[in-house]
This record gives C-alpha cells, structure tokens and sequence, in this order.
C-alpha cells in the first residue's frame, strides 16, 4: 500500500497520467512547431509530466534505478522550462530553454513509454526480449528507439526555429 492505494492501483494511476503528459506533450510541440503558445495545454503538459516523474519515486524499491535517475532529471528540466516560461516568460535566452527543456522531459516520457511497451506487448516482447531486471534490447529495440530520438531532435530543432512567442500569457 501507498498512500492508501494498492500497487496495481498506483500503477494505473501512474500509467493514466503519463499517457495524458505525452499526449498533451505532442500536443504542446506540435503547437510550438505552429508558433502558437497554448497556455492551457502547455500547463496540463507540464503538470502532468511533474507528476509521472513524481509519482515514480512512489514505488517501492531497494536501490536507485536507472529509472529514478531519468525522474530526477525530468524534475530539475521541468523546474528550469517552469522557470522559463513562467518566470522569465520566454524572453531572450530563455525562449529555447524552454523548448529544449520541455522537449526533452517528453522525449524521457516516450522513451520510457517504448520500454515499458517492449516490456508488456506481447508481440513487442518477442521482437526484443528482455532479462529482469534489464529493459529490452537487440535491434530492434535499438531502432525503434532510436526512431524516436531522431524524431525529437529534429521536431525540437523545428521549434527552436520556429516557435516566436507574441507574448505568454
């Protein structure tokens, strides 16, 4: 038990609040991408990525896990895109630290997302099985992942180029 939950329970609430983060997150980069600013979205996405990396350290464990090591830096890059965009409201320097920042706590958000799909889809684990406690690996375990790195290094460029904020309300 966790705060009174079970553990199946704080694993979906877990999982319910990652897939509303990366889905919110697309939407938010996809939006930079238009130069359009969705504070709204952008607050959910935030919020909600906050609490992924949050409720991560809620689960019972004996040592610190690669896993707590990318909910740590998740947490100190979304204390700096908070900053940035809330405090410094984007201006000068602080516009593509936002982005930067801001897309690269989804891209950890979807990176997990790929390891836990290759953990518990059948037929994703027949591709690239896994040996507990390692995640997944072989190749194409590899490409897929490195799919989606190329994905965000490109669409952050993207934004970095594109997105100019009229003003962050």
């Amino acid at each position: 038990m966790v705060l009174g939950l079970s553990l199946p329970a704080l694993t979906l609430i877990h999982v319910i609040i990652s897939l509303i983060a990366i889905v919110a997150g697309f939407v938010v980069m996809f939006g930079l991408l238009g130069s359009k600013s969705m504070p709204g979205l952008t607050a959910i996405f935030l919020l909600f990525t906050i609490l992924i990396s949050a409720t991560g350290f809620l689960f019972p464990f004996k040592e610190l896990l690669p896993s707590h090591i990318i909910g740590i830096i998740s947490l100190v890059l979304l204390a700096i895109a908070c900053f940035a965009l809330y405090g410094m409201r984007l201006s000068g320097l602080w516009r593509p630290v936002y982005i930067v920042t801001a897309m690269i706590s989804l891209y950890f958000n979807v990176f997990v997302l790929v390891i836990q799909s290759f953990l518990k889809v059948p037929a994703l684990a027949a591709l690239a099985p896994a040996v507990p406690p390692a995640p997944p690996s072989g190749p194409v375990f590899a490409v897929v992942q490195g799919i989606v790195l190329v994905f965000f290094v490109v669409l952050t460029i993207g934004a970095w180029r594109r997105y100019k904020p009229m003003a962050f309300a």
